[in-house]
């Protein structure tokens, strides 16, 4: 069933992982799609993965004047939204008396002034009936060494979708947020860390969750269509926790 059909989406951050498995349900389900990246090789990896049919576009969701770029092609493309899925996120590793100013400004720069301006340029572009999808985290909820800042990031968003919620259902336009717990995606590679002792922290996390197991980028994307589609037409503002039971410790 395509539940998506004639639907126009823009997917930020899905090049990779839950993005990227967002992309290929969304296509399968009728969407016309648009997806951003950072990385150029990333994005020419996804649209090996995607096709041609698929709107690529090289922006940083960190960057207002990118995020007023990206708005401006989509509207030249797609002339308006139906989904809006904000992905992109980072997350940076240290304990609290080596984050710099530098990394907090990153971090929040991209998970919440990004996430935010990104929404608000995206309103004119969003048609009665449509969705706004959040990617948070469940270290909005559960303390985590060495992720204090990405924590508090995450956090910001989980209220900002509440807030929202009540804002923009008035203009017919819903948000909900999805809270991942460990899923299986690129983002330990990314911290710089040797194997082995990346290995070693993915092992103790399984170990740790009820499930025994990571989750996987696909289970996620099965919620965000859900989201996205006609079926969640009356959830507003909520924050849906997928985490395999971590949360419940």
């Amino acid at each position: 069933m395509e539940k998506l059909k004639g639907k126009t989406v823009l997917i930020t951050g899905g090049s990779s992982g839950i993005g990227l498995a967002s992309a290929k349900l969304f296509l399968e389900n009728g969407a016309r799609l648009a997806i951003t990246g950072r990385d150029p090789d990333g994005l020419a990896q996804a649209r090996d993965a995607l096709g041609d049919d698929v709107l690529m576009i090289r922006s940083d969701s960190g960057n207002l004047a990118e995020i007023a770029s990206l708005m401006q092609q989509i509207e030249r493309h797609f002339t308006h939204l139906d989904v809006l899925f904000v992905n992109a996120g980072i997350a940076t590793a240290a304990p609290v008396e080596l984050v710099s100013e530098t990394m907090f400004d990153d971090i929040m720069g991209t998970n919440l002034k990004g996430a935010f301006f990104t929404i608000q340029k995206a309103l004119p572009l969003l048609r009665a009936g449509a969705s706004i999808i959040v990617t948070t985290s469940i270290a909005n909820q559960l303390g985590a060494s060495n992720f204090s800042v990405y924590g508090a990031s995450k956090a910001a968003l989980r209220s900002l979708v509440q807030s929202l919620g009540l804002e923009l259902i008035s203009r017919g336009i819903r948000i909900n947020a999805i809270s991942p717990g460990p899923i299986a995606t690129p983002i330990f590679d990314r911290f710089g860390l040797p194997p082995g002792v990346a290995d070693g922290i993915k092992a103790e996390i399984a170990q740790k969750s009820p499930s025994k197991r990571f989750g996987q980028p696909l289970e996620i994307a099965k919620l965000a269509l859900f989201l996205a589609s006609d079926d969640a037409a009356y959830i507003v503002g909520e924050e849906i926790i997928v985490d395999g039971g971590m949360s419940l410790l």
